[in-house]
């Protein structure tokens, strides 16, 4: 039973994560403006997810007091904030780079966490904080050079890391909801998402073509609402190191799609920035001993 259990979250966590690897690709085919896209992307998926937790029963009174229901609004207006910091940065640094930069986000949630929950600080976690940072120092240098995506890839980059920072301050809300369903919190975030940018929306000239409105909905219904159902339902089968290294199938997924959309292609430097980024972050995750881990590669 366990292990078909297993399997099947297994199963949900690599298609959430082959979702997530496709977003960038999708908010570029609309061609529409970021704060846009995402408004779509939060009417479409708040009525998504709205189905869904009726279906499961949590729009039963009683789940949310006054209290959590404020930092489900809160950890919104993060999330909400890094979607467009985070869209905002495909088409400036390519959505190869804006995914790896994005993937800093473990490191931020631990200084976060650090500072305001006063959980400790490692040696071992400041070595992989370093690492990371070395591969950020390598993807910055990178600039103007050649095979770049993007006009300003030094700004494409501050979004990225910008919507990395949102991500690790909604991580750090979230934590404080142990008990909320994450799908009810999901709910919340993208309904924070229609109203706070309701009034940004030009209802007088809405997106035009089959395609374009196509393309909203996928991203409201499968790369919000499906994606998410996935996502939580497979972090509630699997075991926590078993789902960080599955959640690596995002960025590289990502970086297949820029280059086979796109036709994208990284730098050498840009490589070895991205590879350090990742490695650092399953590093840390996972666990692993710097030490212990660079004795077994030399020896």
């Amino acid at each position: 039973m366990m292990d078909k259990q297993i399997h099947r979250g297994t199963l949900e966590m690599v298609a959430a994560m082959l979702i997530s690897g496709t977003i960038g690709w999708f908010v570029l085919l609309t061609g529409l403006p970021v704060f846009e896209v995402v408004f779509w992307r939060c009417v479409f998926g708040a009525l998504t997810l709205l189905v869904v937790c009726a279906m499961l029963g949590f729009l039963r009174p009683g789940l949310l007091s006054r209290y959590t229901a404020m930092l489900a609004m809160v950890s919104g207006v993060a999330i909400v904030g890094n979607w467009l910091l985070l869209f905002a940065s495909y088409s400036r640094a390519s959505i190869a780079i804006g995914t790896a930069v994005y993937n800093v986000q473990p490191f931020l949630l631990v200084v976060l966490a650090a500072l305001f929950l006063g959980e400790k600080l490692t040696l071992q976690k400041l070595a992989w904080l370093s690492i990371s940072f070395l591969g950020m120092l390598a993807i910055v240098s990178a600039h103007g050079s050649a095979g770049l995506g993007g006009g300003d890839y030094l700004t494409g980059i501050g979004f990225a890391l910008g919507a990395a920072f949102l991500y690790a301050v909604a991580a750090l809300i979230i934590k404080k909801l142990k008990g909320i369903p994450p799908h009810l919190i999901a709910l919340i975030q993208v309904s924070v998402g229609v109203l706070m940018l309701a009034p940004l929306a030009d209802f007088t000239t809405l997106p035009q073509g089959q395609q374009t409105w196509s393309i909203l909905l996928t991203l409201g219904v499968v790369h919000t609402g499906g994606m998410y159902v996935l996502l939580y339902g497979a972090i509630q089968k699997l075991p926590t190191a078993l789902t960080g290294a599955l959640s690596f199938i995002y960025p590289i997924a990502a970086i297949a799609v820029d280059w086979v959309a796109f036709d994208h292609q990284l730098s050498a430097l840009q490589w070895l920035g991205v590879v350090a980024i990742l490695l650092a972050a399953a590093g840390m995750q996972q666990g692993w001993s710097l030490r212990a881990w660079w004795w077994r590669s030399v020896s």
